[in-house]
């Protein structure tokens, strides 16, 4: 930054506030290095902002990676295949059905070179607008990370089409996550309506980062789709199921493998409490719940909404006992239900001294703005006080009582 000098050889920092070049330079470095701490603290939490595409990113060139093998493998199968005693139709024949599968696999490659450099533009579009963060309009930034916390709250809660209208009507497209939520959203319409072969399908996708994160998901799948079969009736088929689906995971699970079996010798209508549970609709919640940890973790997204995340931080600073009587004023946000369960978990805030804050204006009373009494003992700040004498002749009435006095028949408090 600049600084004109004025003609009698003197900036116009240091006339405006009498401090020399060197130390407005010193401030306006001191003051820059605080927003940058101050920023580097904030990006911190965006962890899950890049991780998510990056992770989509892996995901999609092991799956291209595995078709193209696949493909591939099968080409040189039908290659070798070829024999000299081919007639010339069946050459003809062989070689065309060689060129149509040579066709498919460029498409393959073409159609997932495509989505690569997808991932990589979103991968790239997030670096730029964390780049942005120290260069740009801060407000202007933090209303577009505001509207990014709500595009995920909305996906996490299954609303998915408020989700992408808000991220279309403020072009965020590439710095929210919906196309990935569109991923997780087949699974979870599917075990809603009591089907498991699309989480399954997942579960195979993504096989070997499960076992590694030890997941027990797909086990879970295999028990609830055994319990069905027994719900059926079709104890037969339940047998071979379990044979060829449940023995695998015995080594491991032997306790909960060894329960369910148990429920070949009763009804879905048992009162065995051990049972009963089993066979209850509310065992498909668990496994949408379950599907969207793991989902989480497959991803490294926070396991609570960023927006709850956000929301707990600022009510641990205003979380104390009071907040939870019935006098709790209405403007306190912890005077609501919704946001007291929020903050269940929550720690109260360590106040070291007591803090006194206008009922009118909501400002604190200290000693710039000390505390007034009422003759009906109630207490309000002087400013508050003073800007109601003024616009009525001296004349105080208190907000909650009604009691008109006399701006001179009020009295100062004094904390100790």
């Amino acid at each position: 930054m600049e600084i004109d000098p004025l003609p009698n050889g003197n900036s116009s920092v240091e006339e405006s506030t009498g401090a020399t070049p060197a130390e407005a330079v010193a401030a306006m470095a001191a003051a820059a290095a605080s927003n940058v701490s101050k920023l580097s603290d904030s990006l911190k939490l965006e962890h899950q902002f890049l991780r998510v595409p990056f992770e989509h990113f892996k995901k999609t060139i092991r799956a291209n990676h595995r078709s193209v093998e696949k493909e591939v493998s099968a080409v040189m199968t039908a290659v070798q295949s070829a024999s000299p005693d081919f007639d010339r139709n069946d050459v003809v024949s062989h070689l065309s059905s060689l060129v149509s599968r040579l066709q498919g696999l460029k498409r393959k490659i073409e159609e997932g070179s495509r989505a690569e450099n997808l991932q990589v533009q979103r991968c790239r579009a997030r670096l730029d607008h964390l780049e942005s963060a120290g260069t740009d309009d801060m407000s202007e930034w933090n209303n577009m990370r505001l509207k990014r916390i709500l595009v995920d709250y909305m996906l996490r809660m299954s609303y998915y089409e408020s989700a992408a209208k808000l991220a279309e009507t403020s072009n965020i497209q590439d710095l929210v996550d919906i196309d990935v939520f569109y991923e997780a959203r087949r699974v979870i319409e599917a075990l809603q309506n009591k089907e498991v072969t699309p989480a399954l399908a997942w579960c195979a996708d993504n096989k070997s980062r499960l076992k590694k994160s030890k997941s027990k998901f797909e086990f879970q799948l295999r028990l609830q789709e055994f319990v069905e079969l027994v719900r059926a009736d079709n104890n037969i088929r339940a047998i071979a199921y379990a044979r060829k689906y449940l023995a695998p995971w015995g080594a491991t699970h032997m306790k909960e493998l060894q329960r369910v079996i148990a429920t070949l010798a009763f009804k879905s209508s048992t009162e065995c409490a051990t049972y009963k549970v089993l066979f209850e609709p509310k065992q498909w919640d668990h496994l949408v719940d379950q599907f969207k940890q793991e989902f989480y973790k497959l991803y490294g997204m926070t396991l609570e909404p960023l927006l709850n995340i956000y929301m707990q931080a600022g009510l641990s600073a205003l979380k104390t006992p009071f907040c939870y009587e019935d006098d709790c004023p209405k403007d306190d946000p912890l005077s609501q239900e919704s946001f007291r369960k929020l903050a269940s978990s929550l720690p109260f805030s360590k106040q070291q001294y007591s803090k006194l804050v206008c009922y009118i204006t909501k400002e604190l009373m200290d000693t710039e703005n000390p505390p007034m009494v009422l003759p009906n003992g109630y207490v309000y700040s002087t400013k508050a006080l003073e800007e109601m004498a003024r616009r009525n002749n001296g004349k105080i009435t208190c907000p909650r009582t009604g009691v008109v006095c006399n701006y001179s028949d009020l009295a100062k408090a004094y904390i100790s």
